[in-house]
């Protein structure tokens, strides 16, 4: 299955999700190191073509070099059971006739299983002992997850962190000695220098397929944070995680989009760039979520701005073509202490050159809270410099810790119909087992219905996990829990998560 998302401006986009094919790759200095990446320096090497007696570009090498570091990944996602009121269209025909009740019979309650749904992606062997980076929408909701390397060995992949803000994961298998590709530095890209797209498309293990860089920090709105590569080598559905690599074999991007109105290629592909790659494994491999930054605007770039105001009939009043219109400033954060204000265009973030949104996302999400950097601004016709530290989601500048579900201290199931009838619930879950942890420390006991989480209700456990990250993330991370007991008795629960 392939989702596919119709932008107007640029026709339909399909993009390759969990039950679907992937495609990308990842790439920093030699992965083969096993300290964390963030600690690996990568040197920038100039780009060099590699020249075939002929004159055209040989990329033997680099296609030789890299597809060993791809691997075939296979994911399965169990079906869920779901509960479902059954009325019996006969009962109120022949119900009052033959004396079994009738018109106002409750409805039966029946459980139904949905089939498991299979798909396919590719994936990028970043270190030697088994990391491997892929996309999140190929593994994101996987239950189990096969790694096929290119020489058929298959292990069983366990998931270390995803990052759907940016599409990315970070898988680990358990073997040694494995192929990592070298990871290369997507700064150094050109417009119009040959690529390479390595996968699986269409379950066609070890494929490559070549073009040129087409554009850079492209944006399409499928991602909170993007600043794609273009391309015209072909991508297609199953190539998701895989990799872009250069002429030298590094690896300068995840393949994760492709520009299509069939649903296959059709000119062009995205990847993500390791720029942004780097930084987010990284933050998964150490903290196992992604500490990320917040300057605190929201904008768009200023050349949108200037024709959409043109088109108003009004006059810009911005001295400037390139560069990011400062939309609105939230309040306490870093923006807002550095003093920018509505109608500033941001120019320069930390000493590089920003032209649109994109570039100023893909520089932020380098960065970690706490960093500080330096934001060059025009108002008017005037420049300005400051220094800023930048936040987190939450305010502040401390690590961000992904909460483990086991630290709740709860087993949960959906209640049963009978009990969920006696009380007259319409859901909830049941906690059928409770140890020390978070939840007993509050208060709960075992046999309590949990009915609400913030302001979701709970009807699977899978609900349950979405609030618990959901509030993980937000600024006060607070669960407000309303239950009711086996007796009947309301009861309410208060968890602050930084405790």
């Amino acid at each position: 299955m392939m989702k596919q998302t119709t932008k107007n401006w640029l026709g339909a986009v399909a993009l390759v999700l969990g039950s679907s094919a992937v495609t990308g790759a990842v790439v920093k200095g030699t992965a083969s190191s096993s300290q964390p990446l963030a600690s690996q320096p990568v040197s920038p090497v100039p780009v060099q073509s590699m020249a075939a007696p002929s004159g055209l570009v040989d990329l033997t090498g680099a296609a030789e070099s890299t597809v060993g570091s791809v691997v075939y990944i296979k994911v399965t996602q169990t079906g869920k059971t779901q509960r479902v009121q059954i009325q019996d269209p006969f009962s109120d025909f022949f119900g009052d006739f033959f004396g079994f009740g009738g018109r106002g019979q409750t409805p039966q309650q029946r459980e139904f299983k949905q089939p498991d749904r299979h798909a396919a992606g590719s994936g990028v062997i970043i270190s030697t002992d088994g990391y491997i980076v892929t996309n999140n929408h190929v593994v994101g909701e996987a239950d189990e997850i096969e790694v096929k390397l290119n020489d058929n060995r298959e292990f069983k992949g366990r998931i270390i962190g995803c990052d759907a803000t940016t599409d990315l994961a970070l898988i680990k298998i358990d073997a040694k000695d494995l192929p990592a590709i070298k990871i290369g530095n997507s700064d150094d890209l050109k417009l119009g220098q040959w690529v390479l797209a390595v996968g699986n498309p269409f379950n066609l293990t070890s494929t490559v397929t070549a073009g040129i860089v087409s554009a850079k920090a492209r944006s399409l709105g499928a991602n909170g944070i993007e600043s794609f590569i273009q391309t015209d080598a072909a991508i297609n559905s199953g190539n998701s995680g895989g990799a872009l690599v250069n002429e030298r074999g590094e690896l300068v991007g995840i393949n994760a989009m492709l520009y299509s109105q069939t649903g296959s290629y059709s000119g062009y592909g995205f990847a993500i760039p390791t720029t942004i790659m780097n930084k987010v494994v990284a933050d998964l491999k150490v903290y196992g979520t992604v500490q990320r930054a917040i300057l605190g605007v929201q904008g768009i770039d200023v050349s949108t701005w200037i024709d959409s105001e043109k088109a108003k009939g009004n006059e810009p009043d911005v001295d400037a073509i390139e560069g990011v219109y400062v939309d609105k400033v939230s309040d306490a954060s870093a923006a807002e202490e550095a003093g920018l204000e509505k109608g500033d265009v941001v120019t320069e973030f930390d000493g590089k050159r920003v032209s649109k949104m994109s570039e100023l996302q893909e520089a932020i999400a380098q960065h970690r809270p706490g960093d500080k950097v330096s934001i060059t601004y025009k108002r008017g016709k005037k420049e300005h410099k400051v220094n800023v530290t930048l936040r987190n989601t939450q305010g502040t500048t401390k690590v961000m810790e992904e909460v483990d579900l086991d630290q709740m201290g709860v087993a949960l199931k959906p209640v049963g119909e009978d009990e969920a009838k006696s009380l007259g619930l319409d859901g909830g879950l049941s906690i059928t087992a409770i140890r020390n942890g978070k939840m007993k420390a509050a208060g709960a006991t075992k046999g309590t219905i949990i009915l609400q989480v913030n302001d979701k209700k709970m009807q699977t456990v899978e609900d349950w996990e979405e609030a618990v990250k959901s509030a993980n993330q937000s600024t006060d991370r607070t669960l407000w829990i309303k239950a009711i007991t086996p007796s009947g008795r309301k009861v309410s629960y208060v968890i602050d998560l930084n405790e």
